[in-house]
């Protein structure tokens, strides 16, 4: 019975905004626009669409948003951001934190990888059980056709995921470690074979449906026994080459139910014997779950960390 709707709308440059709609007369009005403080104006950003082609010919989705003044001159530092799981699509959202790399000289970019479903259920079910390593292979592949256009300094790329992304972030250290600068892994799923192993754990038994039950299925087994970061670690390469892995800043929780405290605890152990020149460092919070901190503040202060942990990459370690 009504001529008018509201819609909310959000993009990398566009801090989450309420408009109402005519829908007869065509007529658009904004509401209210999430405030965000300082002096901040949406027009000192650019943001692009892109797709990168993986290495078996499969277009994957690129968001990126940069400052105004930027120039692909492979230059500037990445981050590069990926889940790629339980068929849940990365939006290419705001985030008023994610100014302070920008204002910065960094280009943010989200690789929409498969097993997650931005280009639908297919793109979902080829990044899952036997088809789990196209998902880090996108994010590798999208990785080298950033710095292949431009957009980043060959040795000032930083990956970041968290829980599943956090798996992804491992297997990619792990496969391409020598494409990163750093890489920054927040409650990893990185123990993915003991975990789903272990039928006791209050969500392994589910968790079967989106990666394989080892037990079950030999396949399963050597499926994830491929990726898994925890048992991929290294110290040398076939030719009897030191690995150099990147730089590891990995969080975990005490009362995390997700992902046990004991998987990035055992993976970050593992890394710093495998490679001692190697920074990894863990950040380990005796009172918090899967989603971190609790409150506004103690959020904001974690997100500062992190941020105040990259720029200490590229002003320490050029």
């Amino acid at each position: 019975a009504t001529e008018v709707i509201r819609y909310t709308y959000s993009s990398l440059t566009t801090p989450t905004t309420v408009y109402e709609y005519n829908v007869r007369t065509g007529e658009k009005t904004l509401l209210k626009r999430e405030p965000v403080l300082g002096s901040f104006d949406p027009g000192d950003y650019r943001t692009e669409f892109l797709f990168a082609t993986g290495r078996d010919g499969v277009k994957i989705p690129v968001s990126i948003v940069y400052r105004r003044e930027f120039v692909r001159d492979s230059s500037a530092p990445l981050l590069l951001y990926a889940y790629g799981a339980y068929g849940l699509s990365m939006d290419p959202i705001f985030s008023s934190a994610r100014l302070s790399l920008l204002d910065r000289g960094f280009v943010y970019a989200i690789a929409h990888v498969r097993g997650g479903q931005e280009l639908g259920c297919a793109w979902y079910d080829s990044g899952r059980l036997q088809a789990k390593m196209h998902s880090f292979e996108d994010f590798i592949d999208v990785t080298q056709f950033l710095v292949a256009e431009r957009y980043a300094a060959p040795d000032k790329v930083f990956g970041m995921g968290g829980s599943a992304g956090g798996l992804l972030m491992g297997a990619v250290a792990n496969l391409a470690g020598s494409l990163y600068r750093g890489i920054i892994a927040q409650v990893p799923f990185v123990d993915v074979v003991t975990t789903m192993l272990d039928a006791s754990l209050p969500l392994t038994v589910g968790e079967w449906e989106e990666w394989g039950n080892p037990e079950a299925s030999a396949t399963s087994y050597r499926t994830m026994k491929g990726y898994s970061p925890y048992d991929n670690v290294r110290s040398v390469e076939q030719d009897g080459r030191p690995v150099r892995y990147p730089d590891v800043f990995a969080t975990g929780g005490l009362n995390d139910s997700r992902v046990g405290f004991w998987e990035p605890a055992k993976w970050v152990l593992r890394l710093r014997d495998a490679n001692p020149e190697n920074e990894v460092l863990l950040k380990m919070e005796l009172g918090t779950g899967h989603s971190g901190v609790s409150g506004r503040y103690d959020a904001w202060r974690d997100e500062a960390q992190v941020l105040a942990w990259l720029l200490n990459e590229i002003t320490t370690n050029s």
